[in-house]
């Protein structure tokens, strides 16, 4: 009966790196993105449509109206109104948010840009 000890070989060990390779190149992609300033957001929200956007910033305002509710995120750049599903955060709470820039709402030469998070 032997000792217990397992022997891979050399092509199970490159195996096993590849795997650790392949799962951490997954996981950088959420963990590791960029965050956008929110002032860069706003002065060019074209450069940011149909794409995921990473903001980090703290928590200056709630609301909540049945299926509308929202808070405002402010960084050291600007601030913008967050659009989601989950329960709200707390005021004053730092958070990180993933979503979408959408234009909620325009008239003439004003425009009200807001970001859609995603869901986890």
């Amino acid at each position: 009966m032997g000792g217990g000890k397992l022997n891979f070989g050399r092509s199970g060990f490159l195996l096993v790196v590849l795997l650790l390779l392949l799962t951490l190149s997954a996981c950088q992609s959420h963990y590791f993105e960029r965050t956008t300033p929110i002032k860069e957001l706003l002065e060019k929200p074209r450069s940011y449509e149909n794409k995921v956007v990473k903001i980090e910033g703290v928590v200056t305002e709630v609301f909540s109206l049945f299926v509308v509710k929202y808070f405002v995120v402010r960084d050291n750049t600007g601030e913008i109104a967050v659009i989601t599903d989950r329960i709200l955060p707390g005021k004053g709470e730092r958070v990180k948010v993933r979503g979408h820039l959408i234009e909620a709402f325009a008239l003439e030469d004003k425009t009200l840009m807001v970001l859609k998070e995603e869901k986890e």
